[in-house]
């Protein structure tokens, strides 16, 4: 009896301790859930409306915090790649792209259902691509590999935009009329498809970070430190580092199943070398290595494309540029990074200021 009441309270301590760690994701969770409701009632329109997908102002901020859902897991399956694995790679947009191809020609040309086209998108295509890229992987690395992987990714990008696949793939003007399933229309349920993306990002995060503090993610960063001090110790640093491409790709590969979607058309440039620097900017604005840097690196970036473009238009690309410029020389860790740097400040602040309001009420002298 005694053993099963000590279990049950251990029990509990654990459930208690994961909470408080885990309190800003359940915080996000509510305050995202909570958003679009919100936003309805600012704007004057009822629950009843929002949830019938009436338009208005509710609906466009659903469709823009799903663009960084989008964002963020993409962006966070390149993060895995180079901030957690160090492995430089100019061609992550190549995953995306094909995830997002895959999924319009699976709906529009051959007709899959959801499920099929999911396979179809995530697992075949993520695998393959990976396949691929890992062919390179023992024989090149450093500068060397990402110029491969820049290689790959812009014979993809030339392939999708011939003539001779524009039946497939729209070739330059891009993939359109894709139908999406009725469980996941963004167009007849936008608040549905908020939630899925909302959950799948949130869950794709915590198996992120569960699996960098496995074993093998332990591994992977001790790659990026230094990989020979690895392969010293005995590790086979190949398998790792294909396993973290696995993850990457069918991840990016995700990501574009859900923006071929959300979207009305898949455009080509989502296979350019562009669209893997805009991974690199939000990893590099959120804080590289951090995970959770990928996903306010992805809200920082949206929300920064969108507004500047509305209130400034034409120099909004340079107004942007120069934003990204100040966030690299004051917080040249990224506002995740950064934030983690300067805990040990931030708790000798409080320990300050806490000894400061003990003097003022008489209680104790402050240092």
């Amino acid at each position: 009896m005694q053993s099963t009441v000590l279990t049950v309270d251990s029990g509990s301590r654990s459930l208690g301790n994961w909470f408080r760690e885990n309190l800003g994701i359940i915080a996000s969770l509510i305050v995202l859930l909570a958003l679009p409701f919100f936003v309805a009632l600012i704007d004057g329109q009822s629950f009843g409306d929002m949830l019938a997908n009436e338009n208005g102002q509710s609906k466009f901020i659903q469709s823009l915090v799903i663009e960084i859902f989008i964002l963020a897991i993409y962006a966070i399956s390149y993060d895995l790649i180079l901030g957690i694995t160090g492995i430089l790679s100019f061609g992550h947009a190549m995953f995306f792209a094909a995830g997002a191809y895959a999924t319009g020609i699976a709906l529009k040309n051959l007709e899959l259902g959801l499920a099929g086209t999911f396979l179809l998108a995530v697992v075949v295509v993520g695998l393959a691509n990976a396949l691929l890229f890992s062919i390179v992987l023992p024989r090149v690395q450093g500068i060397t590999y990402a110029l491969v992987t820049l290689g790959f990714a812009s014979v993809f990008h030339i392939i999708i935009q011939s003539n001779e696949l524009s039946t497939w793939t729209g070739a330059d003007v891009g993939l359109q009329g894709i139908n999406p399933p009725a469980l996941l229309d963004t167009n007849a349920d936008r608040f549905r498809f908020y939630v899925v993306s909302l959950f799948a990002t949130l869950i794709i995060y915590l198996i992120y970070r569960r699996f960098v503090d496995s074993p093998t993610g332990r591994v992977c960063v001790a790659v990026r430190e230094n990989e020979d001090r690895a392969l010293m110790l005995g590790y086979n640093t190949f398998y790792f580092k294909f396993a973290v491409l696995i993850i990457a790709s069918m991840t990016a590969a995700f990501a574009g199943f859900l923006h071929a979607l959300h979207q009305p058309i898949v455009s080509p440039n989502v296979a350019s070398l562009g669209w893997t620097v805009t991974a690199l900017l939000i990893i590099l604005i959120g804080g590289v290595g951090t995970l959770s840097g990928a996903l306010v690196g992805a809200a920082v970036f949206r929300l920064l494309e969108y507004y500047l473009d509305k209130w400034f238009g034409g120099i909004a690309s340079f107004l942007l540029g120069a934003v990204y410029i100040a966030l690299v020389l004051f917080i040249p860790y990224g506002i995740v990074g950064t934030w983690r740097a300067k805990a040990v400040q931030r708790k000798q602040g409080w320990e300050w200021v806490l000894k400061l309001l003990g003097f003022i009420r008489g209680e104790k002298e402050p240092s």
